[in-house]
């Protein structure tokens, strides 16, 4: 069973950049898949971005292609998330979330062990 720890959150204003860091432990598999999911106030919890561990392969949502980059470092079983040029609408909690299946997957049903989650703010 996988566990993941969340951090790197904070406030920054709009324009700025963070990177969060999701650490893995446990039984993880080089076959799996994570992903970055966020979930602002009164909202649904939204895909943000995923990898294939073992290949890298990765997809974006919409809101944040060009913006928000994904990757991985296998030695240290930790994925990020560089976020550049925030908006106001990114503010939210953000998760990552890992599956044992080599496929990304869009839907928070798709994931089988979640971090924390941490708090991203941006002002205007």
């Amino acid at each position: 069973q996988a566990q993941l720890v969340e951090s790197g959150g904070g406030l920054v204003q709009a324009g700025g950049s963070l990177r969060l860091s999701c650490a893995a432990s446990g039984r993880m598999f080089s076959s799996y898949a994570m992903a970055w999911f966020r979930q602002a106030p009164g909202k649904e919890r939204e895909f943000v971005a995923g990898l294939t561990w073992k290949g890298g392969s990765t997809y974006y949502a919409d809101s944040v292609q060009g913006r928000f980059t994904i990757s991985r470092d296998n030695a240290k079983n930790t994925m990020y998330l560089q976020m550049n040029s925030l908006e106001p609408e990114d503010t939210a909690v953000y998760y990552c979330a890992a599956r044992p299946i080599p496929l990304i997957g869009i839907g928070i049903r798709d994931y089988d062990y979640w971090g924390q989650g941490t708090q991203v703010t941006v002002s205007s």
